[in-house]
């Protein structure tokens, strides 16, 4: 029995090692940059907010909901200051579908899955935004999409004076927030590496249709907090995991997070909320389909 528990020890350190000389530098940096977006840039982005863009609109939501350091519960209060203001809802949808989905320190995270990993993130959340905001325009042009009342936005916590400080207290605030998630993703990770054979992620999630809805569906349950999936996304990539299976989990997983849903349905009503729901499934199980196909062709 001591033996068993000695060797499980010393493959729990070698797989936590490998997992954190590979993830910490790029977590380290999207909490630099998340904070310096959030201090330095958020003033930008929500002004931005409140131009009226033409048809550009719907294009340009989705880029700075991307930008948008806010979690959904800071976005929803955003999105109802730019409603009162007049912004549209099509604006609206493609600025929270997207913010929702990925910003700056998320996108960051995510490098440490290659390149095209972080190409594929960045490009099908930007579009899953885009997509948004011009089916609310097709079929709500005449009808109200979001319920904002009783939201108001919150004031901000970045308020100390010196620029430096209000950076450093930020920075801190990501540290506490995203270190919990991100030990969790790790460990679990190790603890996946040393028990599950590494076949068995190519035999789920490997081409096909299935792969990618199984990638899709299990995004709902398993997806944590800020970057806790990446070091399990990464294991499971190099175990055979399609990119069309990871890119269908990394859309459903952060737009059905329990904290995100219960936000979401509030300003949504039920029945634009199971609209919502099924929007993200089709259009997460059609994108990990078209990125195994041009996978396949190139």
């Amino acid at each position: 029995m001591q033996d068993w528990i000695e060797r499980e020890a010393v493959y729990l350190w070698y797989y936590l090692d490998i997992q954190l000389r590979q993830i910490v530098p790029y977590w380290a940096l999207g909490i630099l940059l998340g904070s310096a977006v959030s201090v330095f840039g958020k003033r930008f982005i929500h002004g931005a907010g409140r131009g009226r863009w033409g048809w550009l609109g719907v294009v340009l939501a989705s880029l700075l909901g991307i930008a948008s350091p806010l979690c959904m519960y800071g976005t929803i209060p955003i999105a109802a200051s730019f409603s009162r203001q007049g912004v549209r809802d099509d604006h609206l949808a493609a600025f929270m579908m997207a913010s929702v989905l990925l910003n700056p320190q998320l996108l960051l995270y995510s490098a440490a899955l290659g390149q095209a990993a972080l190409i594929i993130r960045f490009v099908s959340c930007f579009l899953c935004g885009c997509a948004a905001g011009w089916l609310v325009r097709v079929f709500f042009r005449d009808r109200p999409f979001f319920n904002f009342s009783g939201f108001h936005a919150r004031a901000s916590r970045d308020t100390h004076p010196n620029a430096l400080v209000r950076y450093l207290l930020n920075v801190l605030r990501n540290i506490r927030t995203t270190a919990p998630w991100f030990a969790v993703g790790v460990l679990l990770t190790a603890l996946y590496q040393i028990h599950v054979p590494r076949e068995w992620a190519a035999e789920l999630f490997g081409g096909g249709g299935f792969g990618v809805l199984l990638a899709a569906t299990l995004g709902v349950p398993l997806y944590m907090c800020g970057g806790g999936t990446i070091p399990l996304l990464l294991e499971w990539l190099a175990s055979g995991m399609t990119l069309g299976s990871a890119a269908a989990f990394m859309l459903t997983g952060p737009a059905t997070k329990i904290t995100n849903l219960g936000a979401l349905k509030t300003v949504l009503g039920i029945r634009h909320f199971l609209l919502y729901i099924g929007f993200v499934m089709v259009f997460s199980f059609i994108t990990g389909m078209a990125v195994n196909a041009f996978g396949m062709m190139t």
